[in-house]
């Protein structure tokens, strides 16, 4: 018997539709999932609508279930949760987690989901992919108790960091952004909000996540002698400027990159991607992070969302896409 499902697809930069696919027939070991929700990683998914992705990082860029090649036509996403219909019985009727492209039905193999905790709703699961990035980032440059933390860029990223380090004893976490309407997003995770201009400089720890290189520039700014930049910004094929000729050299600074394809090298000889996946879903039962979901829409509109989102026409964090139960 024949499968169907429906599909976003990135047709060529900026033209994206959505289409009829044809599923796999699942084996013993695949699991099938309709998808409840997914979420719009903003930052990278526009990079890939607008064809922005560098020929030299197409194979680094490729996400787990991808069709196709960049730039166009290719299926591209990862934030997908969705209920296993049929597969093994410890998983039958569960809630997962897969990082799997926009569509409604999908067969993967059932080692390819994640378990959503019964205390995390499936619209805040989407989120999963962010706060993966957050702990591995975290796992790169450990806060110490009392550390002074400047997150710098008030996005899904930047919020998921803000909201996981303000855990620690002791921190002073400043959350900053450009924009000052991110102030309101900064008292829901519980931390501190100030324009570039006005953050606390003497800084730990500076994360940066505003993919702009003046929020990279502001970031060394703010580090105290020794402090460390970690950049989870991801610039496409653009060329970014920096100061370093300035007190990057006698305050000793470091600049290090984070991303979350490799786990943490700290933590790879003890933890697996999976237990990194799982990690990050339990901690999502902090409704603190329904904080970082601000849009919504059908799946059917998602070809125009998604116009919208790459173009700048539709700001905010997290945009969710909902499918219609079938």
């Amino acid at each position: 018997m024949e499968r169907f499902a429906r599909a976003f697809w990135l047709d060529s930069p900026g033209q994206g539709a959505i289409r009829a696919v044809r599923l796999a027939e699942p084996s013993e070991d695949d699991v099938v999932v309709r998808s409840l929700c997914s979420g719009v990683s903003r930052g990278t998914e526009s990079l890939v609508f607008r064809g922005e992705v560098p020929r030299s990082q197409y194979s680094a860029m490729r996400a787990p279930f991808q069709e196709g090649e960049f730039p166009g036509p290719v299926k591209y996403g990862y934030l997908s949760v969705g209920v296993v219909e049929e597969g093994p019985a410890h998983l039958l009727n569960r809630t997962v987690f897969c990082l799997h492209p926009h569509q409604s039905r999908y067969v993967v193999p059932a080692s390819s989901v994640t378990p959503v905790p019964d205390s995390v709703p499936a619209g805040r699961a989407v989120l999963a992919g962010a706060v993966e990035t957050a702990v591995n980032a975290l796992w790169d440059v450990p806060p110490l108790v009392g550390d002074r933390i400047a997150v710098i860029g008030a996005g899904m990223i930047g919020g998921s960091v803000a909201a996981l380090v303000s855990r620690y004893p002791g921190v002073r976490v400043q959350l900053v952004d450009a924009n000052p309407d991110r102030a309101s997003l900064a008292a829901a995770l519980g931390v501190d909000f100030a324009l570039p201009e006005d953050a606390l400089g003497d800084c730990d720890l500076a994360v940066h996540a505003s993919a702009t290189e003046a929020g990279l520039s502001r970031s060394l700014e703010l580090l105290a002698p020794e402090g460390t930049v970690l950049e989870l910004s991801w610039y496409g094929d653009r060329r970014i400027n920096l100061p370093l000729g300035e007190a990057f050299h006698s305050g000793r600074l470091v600049l290090r990159g984070s991303q979350v394809g490799r786990v943490a090298e700290s933590r790879r000889s003890r933890r697996s991607y999976a237990d990194r996946l799982a990690l990050s879903l339990d901690l999502l039962s902090d409704p603190v992070f329904d904080a970082l979901i601000t849009g919504e829409c059908a799946f059917a509109e998602l070809p125009s969302v998604l116009s919208r989102i790459a173009a700048g026409e539709l700001p905010g964090l997290c945009h969710r896409v909902m499918y219609e139960p079938s």
